[in-house]
């Protein structure tokens, strides 16, 4: 009784100091967000089996950084793994019910958490590090007055004629767009989150020495009715938004952004380009009003990496998961920092 009290008061005096300013965690914590699309090698290792063995690719250079002795939070994409289960949803639509979008994001969630834990966990194992990894099913709470409601734009699921798009938007309450000349489809508000509803829970794994994978593909979208009570709305969050809110909340030391590139670059793709070795908020915002950025690649990326530091974030690293323990030391990367 009394080993169970000490206990108690041990975790409500780390709260207390979290919540003073003094780091909760003895470690340094850094998360870390994995894009979808890392997870696919190229169009013609899609399956299953090619994406863990993608994975274990990943969770290979994740680990690197957990023998280094931070305490790791993994974040993921889902865009490609979504429009899977979207594409397998409109085949069977004729025998089966259709899959809603929020539990597309639940499902997405659960299998990549999975090949994520078995991976780093062999990986963990080989190295001889005794941790353990953890999902946890996220939902994230949205305004539903959020303006993107009003104007849906982020494209999901398979191509359509114009015909069956536009028939679909009538009998299925569907918004449509043309797509970039390559055919119509349905698309879905992307609007920003405000709360992350299992984030007692990652805290409460972090504390305990977990390893833990969460927000996967920018959290469940939720909202809240009048009674406070959640429902699942059809929306996608951005991960690297989502990424950073839990970040902040975690007061985390680091905040990478996995991407395809080893750094940020201005005048991308062009022959003038030049890398970004380190750039401040202030930079970067400059860099926003330039268009610099792709808004369907490195602008949510900057915006995100803006967002952690504006609200207390110490640090964050833009760069592909093949360099992160090398990003970490200096040696490449582009860092964003206050300024």
């Amino acid at each position: 009784m009394i080993r169970g009290s000490y206990k108690c008061i041990f975790r409500f005096t780390i709260h207390d100091l979290r919540s003073t300013g003094h780091d909760l965690f003895m470690n340094k914590v850094v998360v870390i967000a994995v894009g979808g699309n890392s997870l696919i090698a190229d169009d013609k290792h899609q399956t299953v089996p090619d994406q863990c063995a993608q994975a274990a690719k990943t969770m290979h250079h994740i680990a690197g950084l957990i023998e280094k002795g931070y305490e790791v939070v993994i974040t993921h994409g889902n865009g490609p793994q979504v429009g899977f289960i979207l594409l397998r949803s409109e085949f069977a639509r004729e025998r089966l019910h259709t899959v809603p979008l929020d539990s597309c994001g639940a499902d997405t969630q659960g299998a990549i958490g999975y090949n994520f834990q078995m991976t780093m966990g062999n990986e963990l194992r080989r190295r001889g590090i005794d941790k353990q990894v953890a999902t946890v099913v996220t939902q994230v709470v949205v305004d539903q007055n959020d303006p993107a409601f009003q104007k849906p734009s982020k494209p999901i699921g398979p191509f359509y004629k114009k015909e069956e798009a536009l028939d679909r938007a009538k009998t299925d309450g569907w918004d449509v767009m043309e797509d970039a000349g390559r055919g119509w489809r349905r698309v879905v508000a992307s609007p920003m989150p405000i709360e992350i509803v299992e984030l007692k829970v990652i805290k409460n794994l972090i504390e305990n020495g977990v390893i833990v994978v969460a927000v996967g593909g920018g959290g469940i979208p939720v909202v809240r009715d009048e009674k406070g009570d959640l429902r699942g709305t059809a929306a996608v969050i951005d991960k690297d938004h989502a990424s950073a809110l839990l970040a902040g909340e975690l007061k985390a030391d680091l905040f990478i952004i996995s991407t395809s590139v080893d750094k940020v670059f201005v005048n991308y793709g062009k022959p003038d380009q030049q890398p970004i070795h380190k750039m401040t908020v202030t930079q970067a915002r400059e860099y926003i009003a330039q268009k610099q950025f792709h808004p369907g690649s490195m602008l949510p990326k900057v915006e995100a990496a803006i967002s952690f530091l504006e609200k207390g974030g110490k640090e964050v690293i833009i760069t592909n998961f093949e360099n992160l323990e090398h990003a970490i030391s200096g040696k490449t990367g582009t860092r964003v920092v206050v300024g």
